[in-house]
């Protein structure tokens, strides 16, 4: 058998022709963040795993959320205490793998007079939190008094306010993270290919379901992979490829529309992330991130164009007068407002409920064919529903006279970049690397961003810098944001500029600028990079001014 290089964008068509003369024990559909857990899971137990996904890796949910691993405090209202003692437990382990795309961030929630939490019964829910999540102690909640919850944050609203709680969740890169997840299955021997789109599933005559026609969305041609079991892993496309297996009955999907805005901390100076109450009873939050804040989120119904959600007027609208309202004095605009993005959550549907009150409980669904469906869930979960999931594979794969596959191996295994001492030993590693990506020639916060972002693969970023500073020059691109590029194409599977501006490095969301100022020369080294035609070239360029515009102009 050939060897490929894993996550290569060049190797794409390579790998999809591989992957045609194998039979796999597990094909995931999906490569969001709960398709990427199911294949680590599935490959790390032994069993031979494929990944496809009809844009690119976590283009859908999974770089479109709030980017919290986080406990779901909210849900302690709807009485979800179960779902709230899995999921905090779970973010504490999503850290431990990956610190360096997981934060601790202490978040502020501010209690009013007429507010939905008083002191006492704020107090109770975030002990109660604290219990359920197995919060470590120095993590622990504590009650602010009126005074220290403004000196913590005097942007806030200080009419009524009488004090605040205090408690940990934790900031994440939900795009790398699914990344990091994904890259990890691969090393273990996983195939994972984007821009491959299931256009046809296969049965055989007893119906049961054998395999999926593919079609490569980026050089064209179609390719059948075959597979023991398949996994509908889609998020928001899970009852269409249910459709597609004639098996969607019982309950369906209800997909809410969440819009998250991003200000300059010129301009909306945050110190502190808050947790904030909303005039019509929601609850929205604040969140300071590398120079900037970004507020969200919306909870709106659904029915557009389920690959391309995008910000309204009135969205915008929304959580303007929300952030103006709990920080007055900021006086926020439209012209404020440097980007945004919008995602869908896929839920499951619950006659009489409001988006907001849909539960964010995962469900399996087993159809006749052999189909497995995943839907619903949260980022939080996402390894242990990949363990869920895992494990219900291994009894059928079982029972169609396999071998026995031990347990699930994720609960302790860093994920890619993730071999860092562990959160303890974080810190020691990002000053260490960043010494060496000087000595490499690297600019010193050059060298650490790229240190944080990629953890213990940023050596190889590095050496990359070192070689290719010529060829960085040539493009008019600064040496670090050139090396990161090649290393995004050659391991990172990045095909397109929007993959690389969006996904890979989150430049569009949070700083728009550097976007427009290197768009022109990203786009030339990555044509020349992966051998595009002039067609190609424009229609890439087209399709990230696009979401430019997007991400500043209500749809």
């Amino acid at each position: 058998m050939t060897t490929i290089t894993p996550f290569s964008a060049a190797n794409r068509q390579q790998m999809l022709a591989q992957m045609e003369t194998e039979t796999f024990d597990v094909l995931v559909i999906g490569g969001g963040i709960t398709g990427a857990g199911i294949a680590l899971d599935a490959q790390t137990r032994g069993m031979k795993t494929a990944l496809i996904e009809m844009q690119d890796f976590a283009a859908g949910t999974s770089s479109r959320s709030t980017k919290l691993v986080h406990g779901g405090l909210r849900y302690l209202k709807q009485f979800e205490v179960k779902m709230v003692a899995e999921v905090g437990k779970e973010r504490a382990i999503v850290y431990g793998n990956g610190p360096h795309v997981t934060t601790p961030e202490w978040m502020l929630l501010p209690i009013y007079e007429g507010g939905t939490f008083g002191m006492f019964t704020t107090s109770i829910g975030l002990k109660l939190y604290d219990f359920l999540a197995g919060v470590i102690k120095s993590e622990r909640r504590s009650m602010l008094s009126r005074e220290e919850t403004l000196r913590r944050e005097p942007l806030l609203k200080k009419e009524g306010l009488r004090g605040g709680g205090f408690y940990v969740e934790y900031r994440t890169d939900d795009a790398r993270l699914t990344m990091e997840v994904l890259k990890k299955a691969a090393s273990h021997g996983a195939y994972a290919v984007n821009y491959a789109k299931a256009e046809e599933l296969l049965y055989e005559k007893n119906g049961r379901l054998v395999g999926v026609k593919v079609a490569n969305r980026i050089g064209g041609g179609t390719y059948t992979v075959r597979a023991r079991v398949i996994v509908n892993a889609t998020g928001p496309w899970v009852d269409t490829l249910r459709e597609m297996d004639r098996s969607k009955q019982g309950k369906t999907l209800r997909l809410t529309k969440g819009v998250h805005l991003v200000f300059d901390q010129s301009r909306f100076p945050l110190r502190q992330a808050v947790y904030f109450d909303t005039p019509d009873g929601r609850m929205v939050f604040a969140i300071p991130r590398d120079g900037k804040a970004y507020v969200g989120t919306t909870d709106t119904d659904y029915n557009g164009d389920t690959a391309r959600p995008t910000m309204t007027d009135e969205d915008r609208r929304y959580l303007i007068d929300a952030a103006n309202f709990m920080f007055p004095q900021l006086k926020l605009t439209e012209a404020d407002v440097e980007s945004s993005w919008a995602g869908l959550r896929p839920l499951i549907y619950q006659e009489g409920k409001s988006p907001s009150e849909v539960s964010r409980r995962d469900e399996i669904f087993v159809s006749p064919s052999g189909l497995v469906t995943i839907a619903g869930g949260k980022l939080t979960g996402y390894r242990k529903m990949g363990e869920q999931i895992v494990d219900l594979l291994a009894r059928k794969l079982s029972e169609q006279g396999g071998a026995a596959f031990p347990a699930s191996r994720t609960r302790t295994m860093p994920i890619s970049g993730g071999d860092v001492g562990g959160p303890e030993g974080y810190e020691t590693f990002v000053a260490r690397a960043t010494e060496d990506g000087v000595r490499q020639g690297l600019p010193r916060e050059a060298a650490q961003r790229l240190a944080r972002r990629y953890g213990s693969n940023a050596p190889r970023i590095f050496e990359l810098a070192a070689e290719h500073g010529n060829a960085a020059s040539g493009y008019g691109l600064p040496v670090e944001i050139y090396a990161e590029l090649l290393y995004a194409i050659r391991q990172e599977m990045a095909a397109k500029p929007v993959d690389f501006l969006i996904r890979r490095t989150g430049a569009l969301f949070f700083d728009i600028a550097s976007v427009h100022r290197w768009k022109s020369g990203v786009i030339a080294a990555m044509a020349d990079l992966l051998g595009c035609s002039e067609e190609q070239r424009r229609e890439y360029e087209e399709e990230l001014e696009q979401h430019l515009v997007q991400a500043v102009q209500p749809m």
